[in-house]
């Protein structure tokens, strides 16, 4: 056999070049890719639930509203029992409870109109409750929604 000068066998006009200096490249390679990777896909499933709780959240507050406006006697509790029902299916939210807080105004004058408004806030301390807490996905602390509705 003859050799050529890069250390490589010459096998009927064929170089075949040794590759020592790339063993475990690849290891490093997909080392330095999949860290990135699964970073963006544990993000991408952050923010879905986020989403989530941020929409289980606005239709809570529309809920209550709801209640509070048609409620005969204390429209305050019918809204919180409300926003409690609403949120039953997503774990352990309630009022009061995992830095949920619901709060409800009794009937009050609208803006600009003699009829009366209901409003619900429903605000989440969410950096207490994502289950999740990922480093570098900024994520929002506090999720807020209000909603109102007309009492006739």
């Amino acid at each position: 056999m003859l050799w050529d000068t890069w250390g490589g066998a010459d096998m009927g006009g064929v170089r075949v070049r040794r590759r020592r200096d790339e063993d475990g490249a690849a290891a490093v390679e997909f080392a330095l890719v999949v860290i990135p990777l699964v970073l963006i896909l544990f993000g991408i499933i952050s923010y879905a639930y986020m989403f989530s709780v941020r929409q289980a959240l606005t239709q809570a507050a529309a809920e209550g509203a709801r209640a509070a406006a048609v409620a005969q006697t204390n429209p305050t509790g019918a809204a919180t029992n409300a926003v409690n029902k609403a949120l039953e299916g997503n774990g352990n939210l309630s009022c009061g409870t995992n830095g949920l807080t619901c709060t409800a105004t009794p009937p009050a004058a609208c803006q600009g109109g003699s009829a009366k408004c209901v409003t619900v806030t429903v605000s989440l301390n969410y950096d207490a409750f994502d289950p999740f807490n990922l480093p570098l996905i900024p994520m929002p602390s506090t999720l807020s929604f209000t909603s109102s509705a007309e009492v006739n």
